[in-house]
């Protein structure tokens, strides 16, 4: 069934266009998605989200020789059209979009993927959604002024503040617990959002973006700059015993202080600066250099394994967290949170722009001068 039936047959969206060359990002017109599957729905998108992973693919690192490569994979909008078998969704239901590469992957449903299946483009006016009934959660809907006002809070729960949520979570984070933070871009921020959402003592968030540095201390966490000095040390100043949990929100792109890559920086700091009988987790991105392709010229200088002492974690008894985030099990609690005016992840963003700027601002994004970014359409 169709909310409306005589779309316009293109529509504007973001693609990424590699051939070997990195930055390359476009607003194309493609044609509006249909129903493929019966499992399928159709959403007009009313806002998305530039997301760090989609840098990997802007810098060089990841890509695919199928291009042009729609991004975006953080989305809300309105069902336009379900397929046959869609069961818990109608026409005109207001959702968050939390369809990825990894959260998609159900067991019930492994092996009916496809290759369009696993490469979401929600930069754009419409989306075809796979298995929607796995992969979109409905949102409440009061009036149009409120939905305007919650939408960027509903919006970040599609990924980076489900993704930090969890990422505090599996360390095996419980109230009281210090926590460091490595990485202040949005989901680094909202991990220490969530660390003080859910009583953390202290928060520290370590970063060399001086804005970044700043707003993480508006929200009450400590500002760790590694421009001054080795993190870890000056943590370390401030909890001798180490903190009682780590969180990697950096990935496989983390630099030093001279801003060079650095592989495996981050997980070796989080052993680091633990306490005995904590915890870590890895929120950030690491691909191993797959994908080395002629639309990811760089992918082949990531490496598969990255020096990490073994012994250390053996020796603090720390447990180790890795993230891959399942919608269905971890999005709605959120919800429920913005619904309630309990938390308002919106305060990452920094810009909300057109589609048609979004090349701009991707440059922008790569060189630290946004926080986040969102799209909004019509």
């Amino acid at each position: 069934m169709a909310l409306n039936a005589t779309l316009a047959a293109t529509m504007r969206a973001v693609a990424w266009f590699g051939f070997g060359h990195p930055y390359n990002v476009s607003v194309i017109d493609v044609p509006v998605p249909s129903i493929v599957n019966q499992t399928d729905a159709i959403v007009r998108i009313t806002s998305s989200a530039i997301c760090g992973s989609d840098l990997h693919f802007y810098h060089g690192y990841m890509g695919s020789p199928d291009v042009p490569w729609g991004l975006g994979h953080e989305a809300v909008g309105y069902v336009s059209e379900v397929g046959n078998s869609i069961s818990s969704l109608n026409v005109g239901d207001y959702v968050q979009m939390v369809i990825t590469d990894s959260s998609i992957l159900f067991p019930s449903v492994l092996a009916d993927l496809t290759t369009e299946d696993c490469k979401p483009s929600f930069i754009a006016e419409y989306a075809r959604v796979p298995f929607a009934d796995e992969t979109l959660i409905p949102i409440p809907f009061n009036n149009q002024t409120e939905n305007q006002t919650k939408e960027l809070d509903y919006l970040m729960i599609s990924d980076i503040f489900m993704t930090g949520w969890q990422a505090l979570t599996y360390s095996g984070f419980q109230p009281g617990d210090t926590v460091a933070v490595f990485g202040a871009g949005p989901m680094g921020l909202l991990a220490a959002y969530s660390a003080l959402l859910r009583g953390a003592q202290r928060v520290y968030s370590v970063d060399q973006v001086p804005d970044r540095l700043n707003l993480t201390a508006s929200i009450g966490a400590i500002p760790i700059s590694f421009n001054a000095s080795d993190p870890v040390e000056q943590i370390l100043a401030l909890e001798p015993s180490g903190v009682t949990r780590a969180l990697d929100c950096v990935g496989f792109e983390s630099v030093n202080a001279t801003g060079q890559r650095d592989d495996g920086l981050i997980p070796r700091s989080l052993v680091d600066v633990a306490a005995n009988q904590g915890g870590i987790a890895i929120a950030g991105v690491y691909t191993g250099g797959q994908n080395s392709t002629r639309g990811a010229p760089y992918a082949d200088t990531v490496p598969a394994e990255v020096p990490l002492s073994v012994s250390s974690l053996w020796g603090k008894a720390l447990t180790v967290g890795s993230v891959i985030v399942l919608p269905l099990e971890h999005a709605q609690p959120l919800v429920d949170l913005v619904a309630a005016d309990r938390a308002t992840p919106s305060f990452v963003i920094s810009s909300i722009i057109d589609i048609e700027q979004a090349p701009e601002y991707y440059r922008r994004y790569s060189d630290h001068l946004e926080h986040k970014i969102v799209i909004r359409f019509p």
